[in-house]
């Protein structure tokens, strides 16, 4: 069974904050759940909106080479195709990777560099890492703005994966922009995370996300110890610097070397938080910048949860409405959306009891259908998909449910993971204050579930992820007030799963009046650019490329 290219772009470039229920960390410690702190709380941050970069790394030279392939970390694969005489491409040699990627059209190659930045932005002239950036070089050299710099989300999606396989989405920017994207440090080859092996996290993810009884409780607590020391053990060091404050600092340098005077930037699901961090921080080096996807600001991780709770809950209505609508093309048992729903209860119920046949040797267990149901309702695209492998599983096959789940939790085919998994829960936890106990948790479980019967348990025990973490957060919410600094596009998809409409409108408050500009997408799946809609592309289009700004409240259907 092979994972579909686009679900993967779509459900590990896209997400926001991932759905990792084991990603949870030990059953101890107390919760951090009210208050708004929004200063960092370890001492290297303590004056990191103040430190200066030094004139040597601000003035670094880059050198651009053609792109190796993809290391493990970052998805594995081929190397982005690169032209040859002729007009003919070559790749270098690899695994086939999840997402191709697009060739840049026009005979221009994808590039790749390192750039150099502070592990420590309060000891600006101490140690460095090095961050790995892709670009595509703007078409129309004479009529160029600059670079147009791009974040995909997970946190822990590897940008310089991503850019290529989505090349041709962005070609109309590229008449005008560099395209050009980066692994935010502590992901793939920039200073990458790890934790587990392979073998670990295969253990880890076929563990019982949604214990029903104290012995369940136990295990899953045992492998979130596990998952916490590993990461420790073997990225310790570098843990307390992978938060999104540093990651917007690293921004404004890559700004100054690329040679721009403004950040030009186009923020997706997580990076809508981090392209409102960096407006807060440097207003008055925002360009023109889009977030699309948005992840509301004002929410701390509970309400978070709860927010993606009834988003993908609203994302599964509308796939069994449209599987009822259909009648006798939808093989799912039922005629109505709860009938439908009920179906698929009563699936995961039996694989909670007894998981079934998946790829090779493996089992769907529970916990990976509901993994491969939700990553499945990322697009619109993959829902042909999400009812193929439901029917298959009420078979007895549960090959390509198993399949989307590996495709959301950056498992290859040839059984590697990439880091998104380590890096997700290292940027979350370093970001978020919350911790919530074992106790804490259970006492939430029942709002959850009348939330969702789906997936109310699955992101209830979610709440768990980063407790116990060696690092303590930063805030409860962010802070992406950014008085000052011109308009920014935010556009809300009413049907988006994982970044509820809601969202948008809250950033856009929280950037302040006369910055933030929301527009809405009336859709389904996740974002709205690469949804293909011809409204969205031209108005986004008119922004980056023209500077016209869409009027607010601009609605495309």
């Amino acid at each position: 069974m092979r994972t579909s290219p686009a679900l993967r772009a779509a459900a590990l470039a896209a997400t926001a904050t991932m759905l990792l229920p084991l990603t949870a960390c030990s059953g101890s410690g107390g919760d951090a759940s009210a208050g708004t702190d929004r200063t960092q709380n370890f001492p290297h941050a303590a004056n990191a909106a103040d430190a200066s970069v030094p004139a040597a790394l601000a003035a670094q030279k880059l050198t651009w080479k053609l792109c190796p392939a993809p290391s493990v970390a970052q998805g594995g694969g081929t190397a982005p195709p690169s032209p040859l005489p002729g007009g003919a491409s070559a790749e270098r040699g690899g695994p086939a990777r999840t997402a191709p990627p697009s060739p840049a059209p026009g005979g221009t190659p994808w590039e790749c560099t390192f750039m150099k930045v502070p592990l420590d932005y309060a000891k600006p002239d101490g140690e460095t890492i090095s961050l790995e950036l892709i670009r595509a070089r703007a078409k129309d050299r004479s009529k160029r703005i600059g670079s147009l710099i791009f974040n995909f989300g997970g946190p822990g999606a590897s940008g310089v994966s991503t850019l290529p396989a989505f090349g041709n989405s962005y070609e109309k920017l590229r008449t005008r922009y560099d395209l050009v994207s980066f692994d935010p440090r502590g992901v793939g080859r920039s200073a990458g995370v790890k934790c587990m092996d392979d073998k670990q996290l295969d253990a880890r993810f076929e563990t019982d996300g949604t214990p029903d009884d104290a012995a369940e409780e136990k295990v899953l607590v045992a492998e979130q110890k596990k998952f916490v020391a590993a990461c420790k053990k073997n990225s310790g060091a570098e843990l307390p610097f992978v938060g999104t404050t540093d990651a917007a600092r690293d921004m404004d340098l890559m700004r100054q070397v690329l040679g721009d005077d403004k950040l030009h930037y186009f923020g997706i699901s997580y990076g809508t938080e981090l392209g409102g961090v960096y407006a807060h921080l440097f207003p008055k080096n925002i360009g023109r910048a889009v977030l699309d996807g948005v992840v509301d600001p004002t929410e701390d991780y509970q309400q978070s949860s709860i927010g993606q709770t009834k988003g993908f809950q609203l994302a599964l209505d509308n796939f069994t409405k449209d599987c009822a609508d259909r009648g006798d093309a939808c093989p799912l048992p039922g005629t109505t959306t709860k009938e439908i729903e009920q179906g698929i209860a009563e699936l995961l119920g039996r694989l909670e009891k007894q998981p079934i046949q998946g790829l090779g040797s493996r089992k769907l267990t529970q916990t990976l259908a509901i993994t491969g149901i939700a990553a499945a309702l990322y697009s619109k695209e993959t829902w042909p998909l999400l009812e193929q492998g439901i029917d298959e599983a009420d078979g007895g096959s549960g090959a390509l449910l198993l399949a989307l789940a590996d495709s959301l939790n950056g498992r290859s085919e040839n059984g590697h993971y990439d880091n998104s998994t380590a890096a997700n829960t290292a940027v979350n936890c370093v970001d978020s204050k919350q911790r919530f106990s074992l106790d804490r948790t259970r006492s939430l479980l029942p709002e959850f579930r009348k939330l969702s019967r789906i997936f109310g348990d699955y992101m209830g025990w979610g709440l768990m992820q980063c407790t116990g973490w060696p690092v303590p957060g930063a805030w409860i919410t962010p802070d992406v007030s950014a008085h000052g600094a011109p308009p920014v596009l935010v556009i809300g998809n009413t049907g988006d799963p994982a970044t509820p409409y809601t969202g948008a409108k809250a950033m856009a408050e929280a950037l302040g009046k006369g910055v933030g500009v929301q527009m809405t997408y009336k859709g389904q799946g996740h974002g709205a650019y690469n949804s293909g809609n011809a409204c969205v592309q031209k108005e986004v289009g008119g922004y980056l490329l023209d500077g016209k700004v869409p009027a607010a409240g601009t609605v495309c259907r």
